[in-house]
């Protein structure tokens, strides 16, 4: 089995890196459009194998799609950050053109590929990937709930001193500041969480959570790679061991929770197939108008990329 992650910056290496000592395939493709970047953290990472103990191969190239052929899963993490006094829209137009490149490459040598998206912003560019690919949306996702969600449980963890472990929690909506975390259905170790922690310390976490992507650029300089390179990881196990795991993934929407042809992070069955089946949750009022204030902002986003036809 072959797996893909597109880039090699932090976020694609620490995904790569990921894959391989959970040894989810025999070999990890990397690939990225800057000579000698995939081929030397490939070859730094394959020389840890004796070290930490595993199989799998890890082998980087520059801009070779050909080598990708057959790829069971792709991940792309590829695309800019944003610079100062650089737009949204800005943002948007160049990473757009990237990923529509990076996707019609995969598709061209691996046309029965799922397909997660890392690259930023997250629900547009997850759009921008569907669009191009021409495949069932339940073949392409984004990773943005897991991360989130993630931040949040560990956020939660470090209030109440407790494993994080113990920690379920869901997360709904767009990545970014409309995010919807829903402490109704956050539990500790089956309790739910508004059993243990206080409401205001608990509204505090919650917008934390919301801004938690900013804190960490506000503190290195620069985005998160650890966690995010992480989560996309995670997504790759539950595909190519068919564990139907219960994630927030970013997909499209079809009437589920009365919305259509939106890209938003919902509860999904996950497994060999990608998306196996969209989990709709019984919202109360509050919760259902906080979803479709984050819709909102995502449709936006994306009628802007629409707009540009960058994807005929």
């Amino acid at each position: 089995m072959k797996i893909t992650v597109v880039g090699a910056g932090n976020v694609g290496a620490t995904c790569a890196n990921v894959i391989a000592h959970k040894e989810l395939a025999n070999e990890v493709v990397l690939i990225d459009i800057k000579e000698g970047v995939a081929e030397g953290k490939s070859l730094d990472m394959w020389q840890t194998a004796p070290i930490n103990l595993y199989d799998s191969r890890v082998i980087g190239y520059t801009n070779d799609y050909t080598k990708t052929a057959n790829s069971e899963v792709v991940v792309i993490t590829s695309g800019l950050p944003r610079k100062p006094g650089m737009s949204r829209d800005d943002l948007i137009a160049t990473n757009a053109g990237i990923v529509k490149s990076v996707t019609e490459s995969i598709i061209k040598y691996s046309p029965n590929a799922k397909i997660i998206v890392v690259s930023n912003p997250l629900d547009v560019m997850t759009y921008c990937a569907f669009l191009t690919a021409k495949i069932p949306s339940s073949r392409v996702f984004g990773m943005a709930g897991i991360l989130d969600t993630a931040r949040y449980s560990a956020f939660l963890a470090e209030a109440l001193n407790v494993s994080p472990k113990d920690i379920k929690a869901v997360l709904m909506g767009g990545h970014g500041d409309t995010m919807v975390p829903l402490p109704r259905y956050t539990t500790v170790a089956g309790i739910p969480v508004t059993e243990l922690i206080e409401v205001n310390k608990l509204d505090a976490i919650i917008e934390r959570t919301k801004k938690g992507g900013g804190e960490l650029v506000n503190l290195m300089g620069t985005s998160a790679w650890f966690a995010p390179g992480a989560a996309a990881a995670q997504m790759v196990e539950a595909i190519v061991r068919d564990q139907r795991r219960i994630f927030p993934v970013c997909a499209l929407l079809n009437g589920e929770y009365g919305m259509k042809d939106i890209y938003l992070g919902v509860p999904v069955v996950l497994g060999k197939n990608g998306i196996e089946k969209i989990i709709e949750l019984k919202l109360n009022d509050a919760e259902m108008a906080l979803l479709k204030e984050s819709a909102n902002a995502v449709k936006q986003v994306m009628e802007v990329l629409d707009n540009m036809k960058v994807v005929a």
